[in-house]
């Protein structure tokens, strides 16, 4: 193993105090044609603590929606949890318990991870089997998957991964957090559930931003680049006469945004954010994830026949749509 590696069991003495067990109830509305009703819903899910006076950190889809969020801890303390903020594209969401004195996981470097390495998931799989740890190795880094349109950049691993695992902790060999869990995309496109499948969201992807909504609320520094952007096709191409296929096209520009400070006009296709290719509108939204406001890129950008590279400043999201969270 690595310097500093820790047995499994060592792993999981040192981390179980710190992942919690959440129950959510909520309310949804069926209806029969005639009429609605309200049902209760309940769910289940993980999270893991942050901070010793209560903070915690799950998936967005584990408590979205949610009228009341428990927290149960391995001591068997059991705390109604707060929503403090979230963000959806990232399926990240922080909540909140009234405590002192909690055990806090300890960070690691998710960059490092390489396929092969040892890891280890604590959580609650199937809402009942509370504090399960399971354990492989990891399949890949840096695997883009699609879920509901929105790209997700995701460690996979042959870790079991179930529903209720969704929001705990991902250690690596030293015992360190290193990806949040998520069983929402254990399930194929095709319907069948595969083996040996799991996803991790890595930390230092979403770090920022949980600190973001700890101190805010909702995420501050969402990169913002102000276009309607459409994908290219080749019968667009054939319409307006380019010589370019694929790329994103973009339709108008915002008054004020950084597309518009850039530059960027009506017709111009977007095909790369510094070294990564863009092909559609999804593979901008997933590079998208990589910038804060603020941080600097280079767009390579079809423009009247030419190739052109254009300076952007990632921007920030209007406020009117940080609300919408």
């Amino acid at each position: 193993g690595e310097e500093g590696a820790l047995t499994d069991a060592q792993v999981y003495a040192a981390n179980v105090d710190s992942v919690v067990a959440i129950s959510t109830q909520g309310q949804t509305v069926v209806s029969n044609g005639l009429w609605e009703t309200q049902q209760p819903t309940t769910g289940a899910g993980s999270g893991f603590i942050l901070t010793t006076d209560g903070y915690i950190v799950t998936n967005y889809h584990v408590v979205d929606g949610a009228s009341a969020v428990k927290v149960t801890l391995y001591s068997g303390d059991t705390y109604d949890a707060e929503m403090v903020g979230g963000e959806e594209d990232y399926d990240i969401a922080v909540i909140k318990v009234n405590a002192s004195g909690l055990h806090p996981v300890t960070l690691g470097d998710s960059t490092e991870l390489r396929v092969g390495d040892r890891v280890l998931a604590i959580g609650n799989p199937l809402g009942e089997l509370t504090f399960s740890q399971t354990g492989g190795m990891v399949s890949s880094v840096n695997r883009t998957i699609n879920v509901d349109g929105i790209p997700f950049n995701m460690i996979q691993t042959d870790a079991s991964i179930n529903p209720g695992n969704s929001g705990g902790p991902l250690f690596n060999q030293s015992g360190e957090v290193v990806g949040i869990v998520s069983a929402k995309y254990t399930r194929s496109s095709s319907g069948t559930n595969a083996e040996g499948l799991g996803f991790a969201i890595p930390i230092n992807d979403v770090i920022a931003m949980v600190q973001d909504i700890m101190t805010n609320g909702y995420v501050a520094n969402k990169p913002y680049l102000g276009i309607f952007p459409q994908s290219m096709t080749e019968q667009m191409a054939a319409q307006y006469r380019y010589s370019v296929t694929s790329g994103v096209f973009v339709c108008s520009t915002e008054d004020g945004s950084a597309a518009e400070k850039a530059g960027l006009r009506l017709g111009d296709v977007i095909t790369k954010v510094d070294d990564t290719e863009i092909k559609t509108v999804n593979d901008l939204n997933a590079v998208k994830k990589k910038y804060s406001a603020g941080d600097a890129c280079e767009l390579t950008v079809y423009r009247a026949g030419e190739i052109i590279t254009v300076d952007l400043v990632w921007g920030t999201v209007p406020p009117e749509e940080q609300q919408q969270q």
